[in-house]
């Protein structure tokens, strides 16, 4: 089991990146959330995996923080969503609206990835919902707080921007969706953060 590579960024493309460790070239799948976070090519990145293997295939699929990794794990162990499924999930919702769209029950956005449909949708909800704590929705992934600590500053201006949509009539569900649909950064405060989530909640 490869846990995870160090290595040179060698490649990257709509099918995936080559990572150089070692003086071995790892191709490894990737969704689009992760190719546009990557370095440019031939600097170093880190690359957590999960190695899948099948009788005439053996495939690495890569995330950048194990957050990522471990909801891959949680997609593919639901039937009927294999390898490229889950990857195609993470690649049209990314980690935070994926969690929102499981924790209030949100099939038909899941469904909008290729190769989903509403079925198999509502199967990772009923399989997953469970498995999802509110503040995971707004809690930034673990791997990428760690290395910046303005995650910190951008989660803690989330949270209280779900506080003061509650304080202001919306249900807790409602709070979190719209707050999970806005790209928080660092510098946003939570005055930003609510202006940001109000926009959106006309559309839920």
């Amino acid at each position: 089991m490869i846990s995870y590579i160090r290595g040179i960024l060698a490649e990257k493309g709509p099918e995936g990146i080559v990572v150089e460790a070692g003086g071995i070239g790892y191709f490894i799948r990737v969704p689009l959330s992760v190719l546009e976070h990557l370095p440019a090519a031939g600097e170093e990145c880190r690359i957590f995996t999960s190695m899948q293997v099948k009788e005439d295939d053996v495939s690495l699929f890569g995330f950048l923080s194990r957050d990522e990794l471990e909801m891959f794990r949680m997609l593919i162990g639901v039937n009927s969503i294999g390898p490229k499924g889950a990857l195609s999930i993470l690649s049209a919702l990314g980690l935070q609206e994926l969690r929102s769209a499981i924790l209030t029950g949100d099939a038909k956005r899941i469904a909008r990835a290729p190769g989903i449909g509403i079925k198999t949708a509502q199967k990772a909800v009923l399989d997953l919902k469970d498995r999802i704590r509110p503040e995971d929705v707004l809690a930034p992934a673990g791997d990428f707080a760690a290395e910046d600590a303005s995650f910190g500053i951008a989660g803690t201006a989330a949270k209280e921007a779900v506080q003061a949509l509650v304080a202001l009539g919306y249900s807790a569900q409602e709070a979190s969706r719209a707050v999970g649909k806005v790209d928080v950064t660092g510098d946003m405060d939570t005055e930003a953060v609510l202006k940001a989530s109000l926009r959106h909640l006309s559309f839920l």
